[in-house]
């Protein structure tokens, strides 16, 4: 079994993770820069020590600071693969996958058939004799996978795998990871920053923010009904945190008030989602009902798609300003343009409402 939890706190990085993941299962992290998604992978992997906490792989204790326990990361049946593919210069492709069955002890035979093998799977049979310095960026993270595959790891972590490869690359290196963590059933844990990364290849996400899982769920559950601000950013929706007033009714930290559908009981901290499609922008607050009226300073608009993305200025709690996306037509109609104040207008039925998750961030601090 090569399931995995982590549980472990480490105080100079301001961390704290309760992390789990089942046999065979994909994990997506995402989260901004500095949130701590790669010190989670430095944990599972045994190249941090953690100041409290434990962190275990099937039914094996790696780490326990209470215990003193402590397994060496070249012991932990763990293969990391990062940005870069960290080929060894002075060997061919091939001599690099073998390198990782001939450091578990196999014979030169056997582990030149492993990587015979291993080339075969990631599609790199065609470049067994070449070296690092022969090799594309795609073609030598190929070849990265395939030596850490060839290691018979429990489990794979890998480490914005695609963020230095070309655009045209990364897809067909997004497609062979997928088939072999399907077909082979692989325990892995991928941080990323590319939704496509996630919708490929993760069954469950969770999203990191200042050290800490702010949010978790299916891959569908967190990018269709997003808790924190980040999701809802990668997710391309609106969000505004608060709390409940009367029934259906979020209040936020300034003062406005947002109507939507939901049952989140009052007093609640909440967030009101919606999609910028749903936005409608006047140059008046309209007097019509049931509708939410933003008054909002155009930050910048953005080419999105066939329509045109209005950006707002952030909130005036900070968070993140909303978006709406209208023709361009109706940019030139209505003279959008950076500087300018609108209204954002929303009807109540677009608005979703949902309980804000614990430790999410997303509803703003007591009063008093």
């Amino acid at each position: 079994m090569s399931g995995v939890r982590v549980r472990a706190r480490l105080d100079r990085r301001g961390v704290e993770f309760d992390v789990e993941l089942a046999d065979g299962e994909v994990l997506a992290v995402l989260g901004p820069n500095g949130a701590g998604k790669s010190t989670l992978l430095a944990l599972i992997a045994g190249l941090l020590r953690p100041d409290h906490g434990t962190v275990s792989v099937g039914d094996e204790v790696l780490t326990d600071t209470e215990t003193g326990v402590f397994v060496a990361p070249h012991a932990r049946g763990v293969a990391l693969l990062s940005q870069r593919p960290l080929l060894f210069p002075h060997l061919t492709a091939a001599a690099n996958v073998a390198f990782a069955p001939r450091s578990r002890g196999a014979s030169r035979s056997a582990a030149r058939e492993s990587a015979a093998q291993w080339l075969r799977e990631v599609d790199a049979e065609d470049l067994a004799r070449r070296r690092p310095s022969q090799l594309s960026g795609g073609q030598a993270q190929r070849i990265a996978i395939a030596r850490a595959l060839a290691a018979q790891p429990r489990v794979l972590l890998l480490d914005e795998p695609m963020s230095a490869l070309d655009v045209a690359v990364a897809p067909a290196l997004r497609r062979l990871l997928r088939r072999i963590l399907r077909e082979q059933r692989r325990t892995a844990v991928i941080v990323t920053h590319d939704l496509l990364d996630a919708l490929a290849l993760a069954d469950r996400v969770v999203v990191v923010e200042a050290g800490r899982v702010v949010e978790a769920g299916t891959v569908r559950e967190v990018l269709t009904s997003p808790r924190s601000a980040f999701a809802a950013r990668i997710a391309g929706v609106n969000l505004v945190a608060g709390r409940i007033g009367e029934p259906g009714v979020l209040e936020t930290s300034w003062g406005a008030a947002v109507s939507g559908i939901g049952e989140v009981e009052s007093g609640a901290p909440a967030v009101a989602l919606f999609r910028p499609g749903s936005v409608a922008v006047h140059l008046e607050p309209p007097h019509a009902s049931p509708r939410n009226v933003f008054p909002v300073t155009i930050a910048e608009l953005e080419v999105h798609g066939a329509a045109v993305r209005v950006h707002s200025e952030p909130n005036p709690d900070g968070s993140a300003g909303l978006t709406a996306d209208v023709t361009p037509a109706a940019v030139a109609d209505l003279d959008l343009h950076p500087g300018g104040t609108v209204y954002f207008v929303v009807k109540t039925q677009e608005v979703e409402v949902l309980a804000a998750l614990a430790g999410s961030g997303a509803s703003p601090p007591d009063e008093g």
